[in-house]
């Protein structure tokens, strides 16, 4: 597995496995990688003969009162996961590299990213938008691979790519959770064990949303019931929680046969999102 810094490297690499005939699969990440990211990177691995994974921090993703300082790089333990996995090279840049002074462009999807994350941290999408455009120029991947667990995300690059024309294919794969339903998340290392325990709503209201969507209730009603189920669990404040269209992300008034359901909350200090798809079985 090849490691490296510099935008050039990547570009030279990658042509040089393009050469051979190889189909390059790109999984981007911000380290501090878990099953979840591993499950990405198998998914490339099993899919494309050559695979890049990225590690950055991306700083213009995150608030001036968020936690990038205190987010996780444990460099050695991530590249040993992307070892193990399989991953042919990967791009570990500094700040700089990505963003070297004077950068005046960023990318903006309009209207998906003021919606629920987006209204939460408005600058978000924008940041990250920005970086993974940069990240598809440089690796120039056949496929790129995203978790469902950042659902919002996926819809908005997927919507990104295809308005900008770009020749790769997103895939969104599943999300991976702990045996008690817990998603995977990078974040989930700030909680204590009661909060982690109260956590555990999210998951609920998602089952209990399904069986309301299986019983062909509203959806503002399964949007009621998860709210309810949030909101009744100690230590957990409600962001939000809806059913919404998968791609337009817009909250739906009617039923219908494909739904997404979005939901955020704050255990603790630590806050955590978490989704499904439904789609009435024939």
């Amino acid at each position: 597995m090849q490691v490296v810094e510099r935008i050039a490297q990547v570009r030279t690499a990658v042509a040089s496995a393009r050469s051979g005939g190889a189909s390059v699969g790109f999984v981007p990440t911000m380290g501090a990688l878990h099953a979840g990211h591993r499950s990405l990177i198998d998914r490339a691995r099993a899919e494309c003969r050559y695979v890049v994974v990225s590690i950055f921090v991306n700083p213009t993703q995150f608030a001036p009162h968020e936690d990038l300082s205190k987010y996780p790089r444990p460099r050695e333990q991530d590249l040993a996961l992307c070892k193990a996995a399989g991953a042919d090279l990967v791009f570990y840049p500094a700040v700089e590299e990505m963003y070297p002074p004077g950068g005046l462009t960023t990318v903006d999807v309009a209207g998906l990213t003021t919606l629920w994350e987006g209204a939460a941290r408005p600058t978000h999408f924008r940041g990250v938008t920005t970086v993974v455009a940069k990240l598809l120029n440089i690796v120039g991947p056949n496929v790129a691979y995203f978790g469902q667990k950042d659902y919002q995300q996926q819809a908005i690059i997927r919507r990104m790519v295809r308005d900008l024309d770009w020749p790769v294919d997103i895939q969104t794969c599943p999300t991976i959770r702990d045996p008690d339903g817990l998603a995977l998340s990078s974040r989930n290392v700030y909680l204590s064990v009661a909060q982690r325990h109260s956590a555990l709503c999210l998951s609920r209201a998602l089952r209990e949303g399904e069986s309301l969507f299986r019983a062909d209730k509203p959806p503002r009603d399964i949007a009621a019931a998860m709210q309810a189920e949030i909101r009744q669990t100690p230590g957990v404040v409600l962001d939000y929680a809806a059913v919404v269209d998968p791609d337009t992300l817009q909250e739906l008034e009617q039923s219908q046969p494909h739904v997404a359901a979005l939901l955020a909350a704050r255990v603790g200090t630590t806050r955590l999102i978490d989704n499904a798809i439904w789609s009435a079985k024939d």
